[in-house]
């Protein structure tokens, strides 16, 4: 008799357990912070000692993803879609912005869309971490940079644009795709 309820205790458990694993894993992972935009992070990631980050962003096809849409290339690719203009169009703001479809209280003053993919679109929400202070804890282990929005990008976030939809209609080669726009903070270097 008792190991009947020991076992009926443990199907029920196993059960319970199961149904909310699979929930936690079809959710979207919680947005953490605002976004503040590539100007807060060029405070820090400007110089060459530090890695020139934002000079590196700045020069890449990633900081003209907004204004791109404004080409006749693009407003050529809008038109065999039936998209009157793209730089209005979600079809083409999910991926050519950072943070679209966010509620607008997202977004700090600093943002802007003509910055296009920036930073946060990889890096999550920055306001959370954004500050020298809070970076230096995080690389130095006394916070950690995940739960304060942090993301390091993986495969998967950037196949979330670089994808068969997309215009370029190539998915993302991994990691050969990433090692083409890494930009580390030099070993050795404060933040």
């Amino acid at each position: 008799m008792k190991s009947r309820l020991w076992i009926g205790l443990a199907v029920v458990t196993a059960i319970f357990a199961a149904s909310f694993t699979s929930a936690q894993e079809g959710e979207a992972p919680a947005v953490v912070g605002h976004y503040v935009g590539v100007k807060n992070c060029k405070k820090c990631h400007s110089s060459a000692a530090k890695g020139a980050q934002y000079k590196q962003w700045s020069e890449s096809k990633h900081s003209q993803a907004f204004l791109v849409l404004a080409s006749p290339k693009a407003l050529e690719i809008a038109a065999a879609k039936g998209i009157k203009d793209p730089q209005k169009a979600k079809e083409c703001l999910e991926c050519h912005v950072t943070g679209y479809g966010a509620d607008a209280s997202m977004f700090e003053a600093t943002y802007s869309d003509s910055a296009g993919v920036g930073c946060e679109s990889c890096h999550g929400p920055g306001s959370g971490y954004y500050k020298s202070s809070t970076m230096k804890a995080i690389k130095a282990g006394t916070q950690d940079g995940k739960a304060l929005g942090l993301v390091m990008p993986t495969k998967e976030v950037c196949a979330k644009c670089h994808n068969e939809r997309g215009t370029s209609g190539k998915p993302v080669n991994w990691p050969a795709d990433s090692a083409k726009i890494a930009h580390p903070v030099p070993a050795g270097a404060a933040e």
